[in-house]
This record gives C-alpha cells, structure tokens and sequence, in this order.
C-alpha cells in the first residue's frame, strides 16, 4: 500500500472564491445551509500539493493538518462554494464540524495504494505515551525512519497490553514544508495499559522494543473541600466581559486593579456603503468616509435622467441625499459608464464619499437606479464607540516585587470560549483567597495579569453578524475587495501582527498580499491596536516572566518557536536545552492539570513548538514575548478532539460548540492556568 506524504511548500496561490461546481455527497453529509454560508469542514485532500495551495492562497486553516489511515485531513472554514470547487478537483469531505447554524454532520472515506519494499531501514520511537480517559486506555507513538527520502515507506506499531492482548496499527508519514518529520496516527484505543510496543516498516526495519510511559505523568494537588469554582454560566460578548471586569473590581478591592490599555480600538464600527444600480448588471459602490455611526448611515444615493440634452454628469449633495445627474448626448440618451460617475462621485465629494465599480461592471452603461440607502451593514445594537480594552491586575502585592503571570484571551474573534477559561481563573483567584490557604499562598507569591479579550471590535462582530469572524474590524482593503459582499472577511488577524518571525521578515503563515486572507497580518507589523496593547501590558510590567495565550479549538499545548521561513524550514532559534527542558517539564504540570478536571487529555504530538505541532504561524505573540522580553510564553488551543465511542472516531468540537461543552472547557483549562501559577512561583523560588 503506497502512502504519499505530505508538505508546506510555496505554491500557487489557489482562488477559491473564482470557481464553483454541484458535486454529489453522501447521503449521510450535512452541507452549508447556502453556497455563500461559512462552515468548519475537516476535509481529505488528494494531494500535498494542494495544501500548499491553501497555505499560500491564506485560506483560512482552523487546526493543523494530518495524516489519518492514509488521509491528509485538514479542518478548514469556507463557503458551500468554496467547498464545490475543492471537491471538483478530488476534495472529499470527512466532517461538516460546525455549521453557521450550529448544526453538525459527518461521514468519511479511506483510500490506500500500493506497497514498495526496498532495503531495511532503521526505527526508532520519539516517543510512545499511554494515558487513561473516561474509562478508556489511549496509546499515541511516533516513530522516525532513517529511510526520509522514501515517501513510500510505511510503518505499523505492535503493542502489547498488560491483559495479555496484543494489536497493530498503521503510522502515516508526516511532512511539514517539504521536510520529514516522523510518522504518527491519532491515539489509539487499547483493553489495557500497553506494556510494550515495537514499529516494523516496509522495508523491512524493526525498532527496539519499548515501554510506553504515562502521560503526562503529573497530577495536580487536589482541590480542598469547599474550593469555590463554575463562576461561567453562558457564553460572554464583550459588553459582558467588561461588566464582569467592572464586578470583581468592585468586588474585590483588595486584590485586584482594572488596568485600561493604552491603544483603543476602532470600535464595531464600519463606513457605510450602497449599490448605486444592480450588482447583478452594472452598479458602482458609494462608501462614506466616515463610519456609519458618525451619520452616514440613513444616507441616500440615486441616480437620474436629466431628461436634456447634451448634459454633463454632475452630483449634488443636499438633505441627506447625493443626487448623481448623468450626462446625456444630442438626443437626450443617457451615455454614462460606471467608471465614469464612480470618479465623479471620488472628485466631487472626496471629504464625504468615495466610490468603485463593482467587480464585473467596468465599463458598462450606468443607469438610473435608487434612491438606495447607505448603512455599515452591522446588525448588533452594541456601542459604536472605540472600545478600551481592559486587564485584571490580580495579587496581595501589586507592585512589580512578585514575578508576574500574564494570560490573555480571544485574539482570534470566533473563539467564543477562551475569554470563559481567562475569567474563570481569574475569579477563582478571587474567590479563594479568603478561605484556601494554596490559593492565598499564590497571590502571596505571583502577581497576575489577565486579558480576557484581546479583539472585542471581531468578537462583537461574531456575536452578531458574523459567527466565523477571525480578524479584527480594521478594514485596510483597497479598491473592488472593499466590495460590501466581501465584508465577512475584512480585518486583521491580531495574531499575526506582532514584530517577531513576521510575514514581512519573510516568515511563511501569514499574508500581506491579500487583506481578504483569514491571515491577513496588516499593512506592518504592530499596525493594529489590539496587539500594541498586549505588548504595552507586557513592556509596562518587567516582572511577568510567563503568560499563556488561550486559543480554540483542537487541543494543543504550545511554545516558541511559532514560525519558520522558506526554503528549508529554517525556524527562529530554538529554545536552549535548559529552556526547552523547562517548556517540556512544565507542559506536562499543565496538561495534567488540565486532565484532572473531566479527564481530557492533550495528545503528546500536540504538545510541543508551535511550528512542530501546528504550523508555522509568522507574527504570533507568543514569539514576540519570548524572543523580545525574554517571557516563557506558552499558547493554549482549548477544545480537545472527542473520542466518539460510537463511531470509533475523534471528531473535533469547533470554535463555538454547545455551551455544555464550552462551559468544561473552560473549568478544565482554568485548572491549566492555577498550575501555570504554581511553575511561575516554583521557578522563582529556585532563584532563576
């Protein structure tokens, strides 16, 4: 059976938003409720070649891709069209992980080809970990061939269990920009703890024989009785956010400061925009300058026949409504093009207005069209105003002389649960202070900071207009891309606008080309308020020494470095072995933590450097912290797969999945984050 692997090469950039096609799907499916409707789509793609199409068009890549039983699986947010057009060059859909409408499917196909043996290579595990999970055994290995040119050799693990049983299963090859990494397989379930496993491969290499060890390996201090927890109880926009800052200001006076970060916000906001004419024929797009709240909305546009001869286009202003006159010739016939009243409308009014022929009607006869009202298409009744962002300054001595702990949240606007995980620990904190000797103990030793939404402008716009909102509401599209059908995917993404391993340092992960790319990093690096504000917390306070980056979803436990450049994937430094020992040790405190809440477990191959374990992310915040101000700075990807039992299957739980299962994850990863606390003391008490 030939397996091909799979790599991150620059490629040709794939535009899917150009082509559309009908395919036929399982009956057992679920598509996009309509062509033009977002969904998180785990999708199986023929070739490697066509993920770095992807990788390099910016398409919007929700969870690293991988190789399952012979498939390269990647989760992807796109359109039902978007989804047309990869499926009519071979796609196939696995799983419809999360709809717009919160509805949710799933069917899958496996392909394998044909095997080739040549001369024996060697085997060796990089690792092989064992962990129990909600009444099951779980094994995961990876295991490396000597034979790395060969993209055909395959490698199956034997196990056996301490029952007595025994069982294999296949390793698929795993290839990041071009490069071999290893081979691995989603974890396994066993009857019982695996006592020892062994790899053979195709061409006829057999490892050593090795004992699985458990992971992680660390179990947190138990929880006193009475131990205050579960202060989530529903999902929390911005607006609850800040009233729930605002609470435990109040609240806890003694223990906590509300800290206003520096750059504000654009706000929810957005210039107003109109069809002048038929998108569907010929029309030109009249944008105000100023936003829609600041009186543009409620504007009207409209065209008119001045029912002369031989006139000129003119355009006039008056009560609210830009009234464009269109030129006529000798017979009184209206001979205006698009083209033509679109720079008329730019030059007359260039205070007020601006305007562009929509995508497909250059040249094209204007006609007589409105009056149409100009609005900013927002449909929340949230404040327009520049938003300020706000931490929690959280400890017994808030004065710079405890080392520091900063956690932040939703950089990414979709990412709904993650601000639940940062308020829940910080209200534990709290909460416990005054009755939990541990906890108090902590606040004794370090001082905390929190930001429990980075993006409030995205994530208004998540809640309300958008639910796959990924970048912030800076629109620094030009021309046709500000385009009002394209207004779901303007914005930056803050997580990649920081200064270190950035897109325009040449690091791969990240766009500067496309402002409509989930990835878009800006027009330079720090161009956005939300990222200036999180290093301006961390700048401002020498004494934070760790932070953690919450992210969703997938289930990863992350460090630097975050990014890597072509060719060659050549990563920023490494860590330095004391360094990464420390990364390494402390991942493992954490995961087990988190673990003991439900028993959620964090794969050993999602643990690791980001652009290891994910991919390359250029212009991360996580590296900036680590490379500039010399921080431990780790990231979170809350919403671990779950083992279907059912279906035999891990099937991802999306960015915004029933409340249910947000609300565990957000007591589980603040469980994460109280033992993040306990290395950040441990670590200082060791006087390094």
């Amino acid at each position: 059976m030939r397996k091909r692997g799979w790599g991150l090469t620059t490629a040709t950039v794939l535009l899917l938003s150009t082509v559309t096609f009908s395919f036929p799907i399982a009956a057992n499916a679920e598509l996009p409720a309509a062509a033009d409707e977002l969904s998180l789509v785990r999708v199986q793609l023929p070739t490697e070649a066509m993920f770095d199409e992807l990788l390099a068009s910016g398409a919007d890549i929700a969870a690293r891709p991988r190789m399952d039983d012979g498939r390269l699986l990647v989760d992807l947010v796109l359109t039902g069209s978007q989804l047309d057009a990869l499926t009519a060059r071979g796609a196939k859909t696995v799983q419809v992980i999360q709809r717009a409408g919160d509805a949710q499917a799933r069917f899958a196909e496996s392909q394998r080809s044909s095997q080739r043996a040549t001369a024996a290579d060697t085997l060796h595990f990089l690792s092989a970990n064992w962990w129990s999970s909600e009444g099951r055994t779980f094994l995961q290995t990876l295991v490396a061939t000597t034979a790395i040119a060969d993209p055909d050799v395959e490698i199956t693990v034997t196990w056996t269990a301490a029952n007595g049983a025994t069982g294999s299963f296949p390793l698929q090859r795993f290839v990041d920009a071009g490069e071999y990494q290893y081979h691995v397989a989603d974890p396994q379930v066993l009857p019982a703890q695996p006592t020892k496993v062994t790899a053979s491969s195709s061409l006829g290499g057999v490892s050593r024989v090795v004992t699985p060890t458990a992971w992680p390996g660390a179990t947190p201090p138990p929880l006193p009785v009475g131990y205050q927890k579960d202060f989530i109880d529903a999902y929390m926009t911005p607006t609850d956010i800040k009233a729930r800052i605002a609470r435990l200001g109040r609240q806890y006076p003694n223990l906590v400061e509300v800290v206003d970060l520096p750059h504000k916000t654009q706000g929810y906001r957005r210039t107003a925009t109109a069809y002048l004419g038929d998108p569907a024929n010929a029309a030109v797009v009249v944008e105000s300058k100023q936003f829609g709240d600041q009186g543009p909305n409620g504007w009207q546009v409209k065209t008119v026949n001045p029912g002369k001869p031989n006139q000129p286009a003119q355009a006039t202003w008056r009560d609210r409504v830009l009234t464009v006159s269109l030129a006529t010739d000798h017979t009184g016939a209206v001979i205006s093009t698009t083209d033509q009243i679109a720079a008329l409308i730019s030059a007359r009014f260039p205070q007020r207005f601006s305007a562009f022929v929509e995508d497909g009607s250059a040249g094209k006869a204007m006609p007589v069209a409105g009056p149409t009202t100009m609005d900013d298409g927002l449909d929340g009744s949230v404040s327009r105003k520049p938003w300020t962002v706000q931490a929690l300054r959280i400890g017994a001595h808030r004065d710079g002389s405890r080392i520091g702990v900063l956690a932040y949240s939703q950089e990414h606007a979709r990412e709904w649960g993650t601000p639940l995980v940062t308020l829940e620990f910080a209200e534990r904190l709290l909460a416990n202070y005054s009755t939990d000797a541990a906890t108090r103990q902590l606040l004794e030793s370090v001082e905390v900071f929190v930001i429990p939404t980075v993006n409030p402008d995205g994530a208004n716009y998540s809640f309300n207009d958008a639910s796959f909102q990924r970048k912030n509401l800076v629109n620094h599209c030009t021309g046709a891309q500000r385009d009002p059908r394209n207004a779901d995917s303007w914005g930056v993404d803050v997580n990649r606008n920081y200064t270190v391993g950035s897109v325009f340092d040449g690091y791969v992960g990240a766009s500067i080309t496309n402002c409509l790319s989930g990835t878009y990093a800006g027009t330079a690096e720090l161009s956005e308020a939300e990222s200036n504000n999180v290093i301006a917390l961390a700048k401002a306070h020498d004494n934070i020494k760790f932070a953690m980056n919450v992210h969703s979803y997938g289930g990863y436990f992350m460090w630097p470095p975050g990014a890597y450049a072509m060719p060659g994937r050549v990563t920023l430094p490494r860590p330095s072995a004391e360094e990464a020992a420390m990364f390494q040790a402390s991942a493992k405190r954490i995961v087990g933590a988190i673990s003991a809440s439900r028993g959620t477990v964090t794969w050993p191959s999602r643990t690791g450097p980001v652009a290891d374990v994910l991919y390359s992310a250029a212009g991360n915040s996580a590296d900036q912290l680590y490379y500039e101000l010399g921080i431990f700075a780790w990231d979170f990807e809350i919403g671990n797969d779950r083992w279907n039992p059912q279906t035999s299957q891990w099937e991802g739980v999306g960015f915004q999945p029933p409340f249910a299962e947000a609300h565990a994850e957000s007591q589980e990863y603040a469980e994460g984050l109280v033992e993040l606390l306990r290395v950040a003391r441990d670590y200082d008490r060791q006087g390094r």
